[in-house]
C-alpha cells in the first residue's frame, strides 16, 4: 500500500521514480586512540582539508554558473586557516585526528549559528566539508549523492549545496528531505534547475530502488504509489504545462493592468542567464555577494566593472540594486564591529553603512560609473530601513552620488507601518518579505523547525504587507516586491490586490506568475487579498484562494 507523507513545497513539477538514498556521513572512529605524534597527525589532517578544498575547486569549475560560488565557498572553508589552527590546538590537547576535526567543525558551526542569517546558512557547508574531511581521513569515499545513472529522486536528510549544485535535471528529477527550509540552499538551487523538490517532510524510512512520487507545488510525497496515483501525478503535469501560457508579453492583469515581472540575481552571470530570459529587468540585484567572504573590501574600478556589466545585459529593462545588505548576520571581515547579543537585530544593512560611510559611498560612486558609462534604468535601494531619517539619510547620499532613482527595502514592520512618511522623499519602494516575516512572527527564518510559522501565506504577513502598500500609494510612489513570496503563483495574485506594481522572482518561476496574472482582472486579485487576509492561518488563507481564484491558478501549481 501506499504512504502519503507532507511537506513544504519548494520547488514546483511532478516526478515519479526510483529513490536513491544518501547516506549519511560516517561519522567520527569510535574508539579513536589519542594524538601522540602531533606532527604526523597536524600533517594528516592538513592534507585532507587541502584534497577537500581541491575536489570542491574541481567541481566548482565544472558546475554551472549558479552553482559555482557555492562550490567556491565550500572550498574557501576547508582551506581557512582558522579551521586548521583550531584542529591544530585540539590535536596538540591530544584528541584523536577525526575527534579533532569533528570538534572544531562544531564549535565553528556553533559561532555561525549563533550569528544567524547569512552565516546561519553557512553551516551546512561548513559541516559538509567535515563529512569529506573525515571520511578521507577513515579511508572511505566521501559521503553525498552517487552518480546517477538513471532518472531518480533523491532522499536525503539535507543535501549540502555542493551536491544540490551539481545535479542535473536529466537524472535527478525530484529532492525529497527531511529537514531543510523555503530558503535553503537546496530549495533555492532547486528552483533555479527545475527539479520538482519538497523540503521539511521528516524522517523516511525508504529503502534504494523503491518507487516514490512527489509533487513539488502541493508539498506532497507518495511511497509505493500505486498507477493510479502515478498517472493522476502525471496528468496534474500535463495540465500544468498545458495551462502555462507560451507568451513572453510583459507582465499583466486580465484587464490590462501592468505587473512588471523581475529577476532575482546575485552575480554578473545570475544578470546574463536572467537576461536570456522574458523579463522585464531586475527587481533584487544582491550586491554583497562581491563582498562576502572578502579580507577587503571590493575596489571602486572592481565594483564599477561588476555593476557595468550587469546594467549592460538588461540594456533599457530596469535593474533595482541593493546597496550591501552585511554586517551582524553576514559579517565582514573588514567591518567587523564586534560581536552583537541579538545579530539579526543588531548593526546591519544601512546601520552598517551609517558606521563605514566609506564602504557605501564607494559602492555609491561606482553604481554612479556604471550608469553613467551605460544610460541604463538604474535604481538603486538601500536594505533595512526602519524609520523616515534614515531614509532620508540615504536618499540625499545617493542623490549627491549622481544616481537618478533611489529607494529603500522595507522589510521592518515599521518602516511598513509608517510607510507614507518613510517614501516621502523616495522614488519607490520593494518589499523584502524573507525578512519581513522574520520580524513579523519574531521567528529566525534560519531556525528549521520554525519552519512553519514562516509561510509567506501568513495572514498577520499580509496585514504588515497591505500596512506598506496602503502607505506608498498614499505617498504616490510604486511599491515592488523582491522577496521570494513573489514567485508563488497564488500568492503573486493577492500581492497585487494588495497594492504591488511589480514582482520579482527566481526566473524559472516568471511563467506561471505571467500566466495567472492575465487569468485574472485587478478587481479579482483585490478580491483574493481580501479572502486571505480574513482567515486565521496560513493554510487556511493559502486554500481560501485557491478555491476561489480561476481554475488556471491550481493548474500552474
Amino acid at each position: 500500500m501506499s504512504s502519503r507523507f507532507t511537506g513544504i513545497g519548494v520547488s514546483q513539477g511532478v516526478a515519479a521514480a526510483p529513490a536513491v538514498v544518501v547516506a549519511p556521513a560516517i561519522g567520527v572512529e569510535v574508539g579513536e586512540p589519542k594524538t601522540t605524534d602531533f606532527d604526523a597527525a597536524s600533517a594528516q589532517v592538513h592534507q585532507a582539508l587541502s584534497d577537500v578544498a581541491a575536489g570542491l575547486t574541481a567541481r566548482a569549475a565544472q558546475a554551472p554558473a549558479d552553482a559555482k560560488a557555492v562550490l567556491e565557498a565550500g572550498a574557501m572553508m576547508a582551506s581557512d586557516p582558522g579551521l586548521a589552527s583550531g584542529i591544530d590546538n585540539l590535536l596538540q590537547a591530544g584528541k584523536g585526528v577525526t575527534n579533532a576535526v569533528h570538534d572544531a567543525v562544531e564549535e565553528y558551526a556553533a559561532m555561525f549559528e549563533s550569528l544567524g542569517g547569512y552565516m546561519a546558512e553557512r553551516v551546512t557547508d561548513l559541516r559538509d566539508v567535515r563529512d569529506r574531511v573525515i571520511s578521507r581521513l577513515r579511508g572511505v569515499p566521501e559521503p553525498g549523492v552517487p552518480q546517477l545513472t538513471q532518472p531518480s529522486i533523491l532522499i536525503a536528510r539535507d543535501l549540502a549545496p555542493a551536491e544540490t549544485a551539481m545535479l542535473s535535471a536529466d537524472t535527478c528529477v525530484g529532492i525529497v528531505t527531511s529537514e531543510g527550509g523555503p530558503t535553503s540552499h537546496t530549495a533555492i538551487l532547486a528552483a533555479q534547475l527545475g527539479i520538482p523538490a519538497v523540503v521539511q517532510v521528516g524522517e523516511l524510512r525508504v529503502a534504494n530502488g523503491a518507487e516514490v512520487a512527489i509533487d513539488g507545488g502541493a508539498g506532497l510525497v507518495i511511497l509505493d504509489p500505486t498507477k493510479e496515483e502515478v498517472d493522476a501525478l502525471k496528468l496534474r503535469q500535463q495540465r500544468r504545462q498545458s495551462a502555462l501560457s507560451d507568451s513572453d508579453a510583459p507582465g499583466a492583469t486580465k484587464d490590462g493592468v501592468p505587473i512588471a515581472l523581475l529577476a532575482n540575481i546575485g552575480t554578473v552571470a545570475d544578470a546574463e542567464s536572467a537576461a536570456a530570459k522574458a523579463v522585464e529587468g531586475v527587481g533584487l540585484f544582491r550586491t554583497e555577494f562581491l563582498f562576502l567572504d572578502r579580507e577587503s573590501a571590493p575596489t571602486l574600478k572592481e565594483q564599477t566593472a561588476t555593476y557595468t556589466k550587469v546594467l549592460e545585459a538588461f540594456g533599457p529593462r530596469r535593474v533595482i540594486v541593493r546597496t550591501l545588505d552585511a554586517g551582524a548576520d553576514k559579517p565582514l571581515k573588514f567591518a567587523d564591529l564586534g560581536p552583537e547579543e541579538n545579530p539579526a537585530l543588531g548593526k546591519r544593512g544601512l546601520r552598517l553603512s551609517m558606521i563605514r560611510q566609506d564602504l557605501l559611498d564607494t559602492q555609491l560612486e561606482a553604481l554612479a560609473a556604471a550608469y553613467k558609462a551605460t544610460g541604463a534604468d538604474l535604481r538603486v535601494m538601500a536594505p533595512m530601513i526602519a524609520n523616515k531619517p534614515e531614509a532620508d539619510w540615504f536618499a540625499e547620499r545617493a542623490r549627491a552620488a549622481g544616481l537618478p532613482k533611489v529607494g529603500v527595502m522595507i522589510e521592518i514592520p515599521a518602516a511598513a507601518l509608517r510607510a507614507e512618511q518613510v517614501l516621502a522623499n523616495l522614488d519607490f519602494a520593494s518589499l523584502g518579505t524573507n525578512d519581513l516575516q522574520q520580524y513579523t512572527m519574531a521567528t529566525d527564518r534560519m531556525e528549521g523547525a520554525l519552519a512553519r510559522l514562516l509561510n509567506y501565506w501568513e495572514p498577520a504577513v499580509l496585514d504588515v504587507i497591505a500596512a506598506a502598500c496602503s502607505g506608498a500609494k498614499a505617498a504616490g510612489k510604486p511599491i515592488g516586491v523582491c522577496g521570494e513570496s513573489g514567485g508563488d503563483p497564488g500568492l503573486a495574485l493577492v500581492l497585487v490586490g494588495l497594492g504591488v506594481s511589480s514582482l520579482s522572482m527566481a526566473p524559472a518561476k516568471v511563467q506561471a506568475v505571467r500566466t495567472v496574472l492575465a487569468a485574472h482582472t485587478m478587481e479579482d486579485c483585490v478580491k483574493l487579498a481580501a479572502i486571505a487576509r480574513k482567515q486565521e492561518t496560513w493554510e487556511e488563507a493559502r486554500q481560501a484562494v485557491l478555491d476561489a481564484a480561476d481554475p488556471v491558478l491550481k493548474d500552474v501549481l
